[in-house]
C-alpha cells in the first residue's frame, strides 16, 4: 500500500496484512489481560468468599466501565492520533492487570476491573479505525477476522500461563496477573517501529456510506439511521452471548459439571481455539463468497446467520452430562460466537470513514451496557437455580436473533467493490 506523504517510501502491499497481525497481537494481549480474572473465577471466588452474584457484579462493572470507555476513545481515535492513542491504552490496561495482582477483597476487584474495562475499550475503535484505513470493502471482513481472532489467541494462551504458574498454595493466582500484566511492553516496541502516523490518516478519496451526494454527513445523522440502529441491535445480542459465555465457562465445566480445575483450563483452551476457527473462518468465507459472485453484502449476512446458527446449537447443553458431546457442543458454539464479530465489525465500516471511532465507539454502549446487565443476571439466575443451565439457554440464541435482524433491515445498496 503506498504511502499518503510523497516524501515517504511507498509501503510494499504485504505491510497491511502484517500490521493486521500487529493488531491480532493487541487483541491477544488485550484478552491475556481480560481472561486472568475467569480462570481464576474458582480459586478467587473461594479465597475472597464471593457467591455467584458478586462475582456477577464484577463482570457488570468491568462491561459499565468499557461503555464509558468506548464512548472516549471512540471519539479520541477520530481526532488525535491512532499511533499514539493506541500504544497510550494498551500500556495503560497492561498496567491495571498488572496491580490487579495486588487485590485483596471484592471492593479491591471492582475497582481493578473499572478501570481495566475503561482502557480496554480503546482497543476496539483504535483497531477499527486501522484496518479501515489500510484495507479495501472486499478485504474488511478478512482483516477484522484477524483482528477478532487475536483475543482467541489470547484466550488460548492465557489458560495454559495460568495452569503453569498457580500452584496449590492460596494466591498463587496473583503471579499470572503480573507476567500476563507485563507482555504489552513488546507490543509497544513493533507499533512504534511499523507504523508512522501518516499511515492511518483517512485517505483523501474516501466517500462516505451513508448520505446523498457528496456532502459528509453528519454523526447525529448516522447515529439515528437505519443502519446504525440495527448496529445497535446485533452488538447488543452478540457481546451480551460472547461475554457470557467467555467469562462463565470456566466456573460452568468445574461447578456446573464437576470437571477438575486443570481439565477445565486445558478445555478453555481449546475453546478459545475454536473461536479462532470460527472468526478466521468466518472471514475467509464471506471473501470467498465474494469472488465467487455473491454481493459483499450477501456474503456476510449468509456468513453471519451460520454462525448465529452454530452458536444456538448451545441451547442443548441443559440436556448433556459431563462428556465429549457436551464438550464438542460447547466447541461449535463458541466458533459461531465469535466468527459474528468480523462481520458486524465490517457493517459499521460501511457507515462512515470521518466517524469510524465515534461510531465503533457509540455502539460499544449498547453492546456492553446490555452484557453488563445480563451478567448480574445470570449470576442471580444461577444462585437461585443452582444451576447455568436456564442462563446458558437464554444467551444461545441471541446471536441467530441479529442475523434476522439484520436480514429484515439493513437495507443494503449495493456499489462496485475495488479489484
Amino acid at each position: 500500500m503506498p504511502s499518503r506523504d510523497t516524501n515517504l517510501p511507498a509501503r510494499p502491499d504485504s505491510w497491511k496484512w502484517v500490521v493486521c497481525g500487529l493488531l491480532l497481537l493487541a487483541s491477544a494481549i488485550n484478552y491475556m489481560d481480560r481472561q486472568t480474572l475467569a480462570n481464576a473465577s474458582v480459586r478467587i471466588t473461594k479465597e475472597f468468599r464471593l457467591d455467584q452474584a458478586q462475582y456477577g457484579q464484577i463482570e457488570a462493572v468491568f462491561a459499565y466501565s468499557f461503555a464509558a470507555g468506548s464512548l472516549v476513545f471512540g471519539w479520541l481515535s477520530d481526532r488525535v492520533s491512532v499511533r499514539w492513542l493506541y500504544a497510550f491504552i494498551l500500556a495503560a490496561w497492561s498496567a491495571v492487570g498488572f496491580a490487579t495482582s495486588f487485590a485483596h477483597d471484592h471492593g479491591d476487584l471492582l475497582h481493578c476491573r473499572m478501570l481495566l474495562g475503561f482502557f480496554e475499550a480503546g482497543h476496539w475503535p483504535c483497531g477499527i479505525r486501522t484496518t479501515r484505513a489500510l484495507l479495501s470493502e472486499r478485504d474488511r471482513s478478512l482483516g477484522n477476522g484477524v483482528l477478532q481472532s487475536g483475543t482467541s489467541v489470547g484466550a488460548i494462551v492465557t489458560p495454559l500461563v495460568m495452569n503453569a504458574l498457580m500452584t496449590p498454595e492460596t494466591g498463587s493466582w496473583r503471579l499470572p496477573f503480573q507476567v500476563v500484566g507485563a507482555a504489552g511492553v513488546l507490543w509497544l516496541v513493533l507499533w512504534f517501529g511499523l507504523l508512522r502516523d501518516a499511515d492511518l490518516r483517512p485517505p483523501a478519496s474516501a466517500v462516505p456510506a451513508v448520505g446523498a451526494g457528496t456532502e459528509t454527513p453528519s454523526l447525529w445523522r448516522i447515529v439515528f439511521s437505519r443502519r446504525m440502529l440495527v448496529v445497535f441491535a446485533m452488538i447488543a445480542c452478540i457481546n451480551t452471548t460472547w461475554q457470557i459465555l467467555r467469562a462463565w465457562l470456566p466456573k460452568i465445566l468445574q461447578e456446573g459439571r464437576g470437571y477438575p480445575e486443570s481439565q477445565a483450563l486445558y478445555f478453555n483452551s481449546a475453546w478459545f481455539a475454536a473461536t479462532d476457527v470460527g472468526c478466521l473462518g468466518a472471514g475467509l468465507l464471506a471473501v470467498w463468497l465474494v469472488k465467487r459472485g455473491w454481493t459483499v453484502h450477501g456474503s456476510r449476512v449468509l456468513v453471519f446467520a451460520l454462525c448465529g446458527a452454530a452458536c444456538a446449537a448451545c441451547a442443548l447443553v441443559p440436556l448433556l452430562g459431563r462428556g465429549w458431546m457436551l464438550l464438542a457442543l460447547l466447541l461449535l458454539a463458541g466458533a459461531g460466537a465469535l466468527g459474528v464479530f468480523p462481520i458486524y465489525h465490517a457493517f459499521t465500516q460501511d457507515l462512515s470513514a470521518e466517524h469510524q471511532g465515534k461510531i465503533t465507539g457509540i455502539a460499544g454502549v449498547a453492546g456492553w451496557v446490555v452484557p453488563a446487565q445480563a451478567q448480574k443476571l445470570f449470576g442471580a439466575l444461577a444462585d437461585r437455580l443452582g444451576s447455568f443451565d436456564r442462563g446458558i439457554v437464554l444467551a444461545s440464541g441471541l446471536p441467530l436473533l441479529a442475523a434476522l435482524i439484520l436480514w429484515l433491515f439493513w437495507n443494503p445498496r449495493p456499489k462496485p467493490i475495488p479489484r
